[in-house]
């Protein structure tokens, strides 16, 4: 069967029309296994921060390359996972990278220093950016495009669950025990995961035996960090015109600029660009990257809206971002198989639709708003996201052929990747403007978030109406990923034999 731009379904039942067949089931058990670890640990080790700045006696600016460091590592070694895959097999690889994830993991745990830690985060990260990648690959080439929509609900799993329930499984774990328990709990399921990789999940030989397109390596790895790094000190700082982050992200722009041009004229390039000109891989990937951009800023501006205006503890903040996990718990295997049998462009438009109301009760609520009804309206962001961002990906890789299923991953998390970045850095500088703009004389957030109780509910009307302004601008960028997920291909049912 060839790769379509259409994830429709066959007009009557098949094996194919079956997700949980042995050989697609076992296999997605053992990826997500080994991504809800790398994913978790992008985003437990934030509540931490303060704990961590205590325990080295270092100051916040040191600090946050705890965490920056990490994702640093990670964009880095995204846009080698095509190559790798490709030149060594996806599952070696995949072995290969949770064991430099694992190993990562046990030096945080027994760094001494704050310099052993950041150090210890870049062997993390440089094994954790592979992982998803890969393992989207694997199960993408073993369910073929009618079991597409179905299998990416499944991997999808950690993606959209993980960094809400991270802060909550770390703050219980710094609350409850030491830090270093951050990092140990990745030792034992990474180690399960691991064995049963080596045994379980199917073999992928080498189809490619060209050399590393080193000029694009450089290329697109240097650009990616600095974009990254330069999107990173734009959030921490709330500014774009600063120096620093101004020219960090001019030059990751130009690397990725001059990238592009060397992709269009390479013969295998290590990101095949070209990829995007495809209707469906295209309006797929802009899709992902919009609705990316306002996942990510919300994920971050909630728990503050939740510390800061309402004055619950980080543990409080992370629980109440829960009923979002289970709308999207909720909607995902749905979308999956809505997707396979009606196609992307009927049930994403749908989704986003969902995530917008959701997002509009934040937009429109004030200090007295209810929690039952800013918890409600969590859920619903959560069906919306279930229904869109994973059978965007679905769709785009049933958009192109299997040979290109590892280069499509890796343009993919690209994209992924740079959307969280983007999303982050967008709603920090726009909620420490409107912080500026309501409340003058408070500062930055930290300041915000250590008002007194008796201060924080004066400011309350103010802080909400920051927090609002943030949401609006992510309810905007959801509702340009309209555009393109209207432009994803039609539905072609496919013919009886």
């Amino acid at each position: 069967m060839t790769a379509t731009a259409d994830i429709g379904t066959a007009a009557r039942r098949s094996p194919e029309d079956t997700i949980f067949t042995r050989e697609i089931a076992i296999p997605a058990a053992v990826v997500v296994l080994g991504a809800i670890t790398t994913i978790l640990d992008a985003t437990i080790v934030n509540v931490a921060l303060a704990r961590l700045g205590q325990e080295f006696g270092t100051q916040i600016s040191t600090i946050q390359w705890v965490t920056t460091a990490y994702l640093l590592a990670f964009a880095a070694v995204i846009p080698l996972t095509g190559w790798a895959a490709d030149r060594f097999g996806a599952k070696k690889v995949w072995l290969a990278s949770l064991t430099v994830f694992l190993a990562g993991s046990a030096l945080c745990a027994a760094a001494q220093s704050i310099e052993w830690l950041i150090a210890a985060r870049v062997v993390q990260g440089l094994g954790a950016g592979m992982i998803l990648p890969l393992g989207q690959a694997i199960l993408a080439v073993a369910a073929g495009p009618r079991r597409m929509g179905r299998v990416m609900s499944v991997v999808g799993v950690p993606m959209l669950l993980a960094p809400i329930f991270g802060p909550v499984l770390g703050g219980a774990l710094v609350d409850g025990s030491s830090w270093r328990w951050i990092f140990v709990v990745n030792l034992p399921v990474g180690l399960v995961a691991l064995a049963a990789a080596a045994r379980l999940l199917p073999p992928a030989t080498a189809g490619h035996r060209e050399r590393l397109d080193l000029p694009g390596a450089l290329l697109a790895a240097g650009g990616s960090v600095l974009l990254v790094y330069g999107l990173a000190e734009v959030g921490s700082r709330g500014s774009l015109s600063a120096p620093l982050p101004a020219g960090l992200l001019l030059a990751g722009a130009g690397l990725l600029a001059l990238f592009v041009r060397h992709a269009l004229r390479a013969e295998r390039p290590l990101i095949d660009v070209r990829l995007f000109g495809r209707r469906g891989f295209g309006a797929a990937a802009a899709t992902t990257f919009l609705l990316g951009v306002a996942l990510f800023g919300m994920l971050m501006a909630l728990p503050l809206f939740f510390q800061i205006v309402r004055g619950d503890s980080p543990l409080d903040a992370g629980l109440l971002m829960v009923p979002q996990a289970l709308g999207a718990a909720v909607a995902m295997p749905l979308a999956g198989v809505l997707t396979d049998r009606l196609g992307a462009r009927r049930v994403i438009p749908a989704g986003i639709v969902l995530a917008l109301i959701g997002t509009g009760v934040y937009v429109q609520m004030t200090a007295a708003t209810s929690a039952g009804t800013l918890a409600a309206a969590l859920f619903v962001i959560g069906l919306g996201l279930g229904a869109t961002i994973m059978p965007s990906m679905a769709v785009a890789y049933a958009s192109v052929p299997g040979d290109a299923v590892a280069r499509a991953t890796a343009a993919l998390n690209t994209v992924q990747r740079l959307a969280g970045s983007v999303g982050t850095a967008l709603i920090a500088v726009v909620l420490q403007r409107a912080l500026d703009t309501r409340l003058p004389g408070i500062g930055g957030l930290s300041e915000a978030a250590g008002l007194p109780p008796a201060a924080r509910a004066a400011a309350a009307p103010q802080l909400t109406e920051a927090f609002a302004v943030c949401f609006t601008v992510a309810l905007v960028v959801a509702a340009c990923a309209l555009v393109p997920a209207l432009a994803l291909p039609a539905v072609r049912r496919r013919q009886e034999p």
